[in-house]
C-alpha cells in the first residue's frame, strides 16, 4: 500500500508544476486521498462487504468531492487533478499512468448489470468536463478535450473533441500531439492547435468560397475592361466575420 501510495505522490509531483513539496501533496490534494479511499471500498467490496464498501466510497465522496464506486478498476499512478465533480461508475475501468481533470464523468448509458461503463486503456488524459459514456474503450494514450461527450471507441493515441467528440487522427494531427508531448505536460488535455475538425472544415469552406469571391469579380473586372455589361450578383462574402463566428 506505501509503496503504492509512494507511486502516487511522485506522480503528481511529476505532472502538476504547483506541487512543491511531499508533504504538500500527501495534505492537500483530494485526488491522492479519492484513490487512498477507493483501494480501502474495494478491497471490502471484493470481500462481499458491499454495504461497507459503499459507505467508505460516500465518505471519500463528502471529503474529495470525487464519486468512485467501490466497484471500480483503478490503476497505478492514476492522477485526478483537482477532482471536483468527477464520477466514476461501477464498472469503469482506468488504465495505469492515466489523468483526469475535474468534472469528468465515467458513466453508461443503459441500466443493464454487465459492462456499462468506458474502459480507459493506459496514458489517457481526460480534459475537464468531459463526458465518456458507454462500454468501450479509449485507446492508449488517447486525449479526450475539455467538455467533450464521448460516445463511442478512440482509438489508441488518437484525440477526441466536441459534442459529440470528433476523432482525429490525420498524420499533421499526429505530429502536432507529439510536439506538444516535448514541449512539456498538456494541462486540460488542450493540445496548441488541435483545433475541432468541424471548425476546421468551416473555416476551409468559409476561405474557398472567399477565393471564389475574388476570382468572380476578377473576371467581372476583365468583362467591364472589354466592354461588357456586368451587375454584382450578391454581395461579397464577409470570410473574418464568419471566421470569427466559428471561432
Amino acid at each position: 500500500m506505501f509503496e503504492r501510495l509512494r507511486e502516487d505522490i511522485a506522480n503528481v509531483l511529476e505532472k502538476d508544476p504547483a506541487a512543491r513539496s511531499t508533504l504538500e501533496v500527501l495534505l492537500c490534494y483530494p485526488g491522492v486521498h479519492a484513490v487512498l479511499m477507493h483501494r480501502g471500498a474495494k478491497y471490502l467490496w471484493q470481500a462481499g462487504l458491499r454495504t461497507p464498501a459503499r459507505w467508505v466510497s460516500h465518505l471519500a465522496r463528502f471529503l474529495t468531492g470525487i464519486e468512485i464506486h467501490p466497484g471500480a478498476t483503478i490503476g497505478r499512478r492514476v492522477f485526478i487533478d483537482h477532482g471536483m465533480g468527477v464520477v466514476i461508475g461501477e464498472t469503469a475501468e482506468v488504465g495505469d499512468d492515466c489523468t483526469i481533470y475535474q468534472g469528468v464523468t465515467l458513466g453508461g448509458t443503459s441500466l443493464d448489470r454487465g459492462k456499462r461503463h468506458p474502459t480507459l486503456e493506459p496514458g489517457v488524459v481526460v480534459g475537464a468536463g468531459a463526458q465518456v459514456l458507454g462500454p468501450f474503450a479509449v485507446g492508449a494514450g488517447a486525449r479526450i478535450g475539455s467538455n467533450s461527450v464521448v460516445v463511442k471507441a478512440v482509438p489508441a493515441g488518437a484525440t477526441a473533441v466536441g459534442s459529440p467528440a470528433r476523432v482525429i487522427v490525420e498524420e499533421q494531427d499526429r505530429r502536432r500531439e507529439e510536439q506538444a508531448a516535448k514541449m512539456g505536460f498538456s494541462a486540460y488535455a488542450v493540445t496548441r492547435g488541435a483545433d475541432d475538425p468541424l471548425a476546421v472544415a468551416l473555416h476551409r469552406l468559409i476561405d474557398h468560397v472567399a477565393e471564389q469571391d475574388r476570382q468572380i469579380e476578377a473576371l467581372q473586372q476583365c468583362l467591364k475592361r472589354m466592354g461588357a455589361d456586368v451587375e454584382a450578383c450578391c454581395e461579397p462574402l464577409d470570410a473574418g466575420a464568419l471566421n470569427r463566428m466559428v471561432d
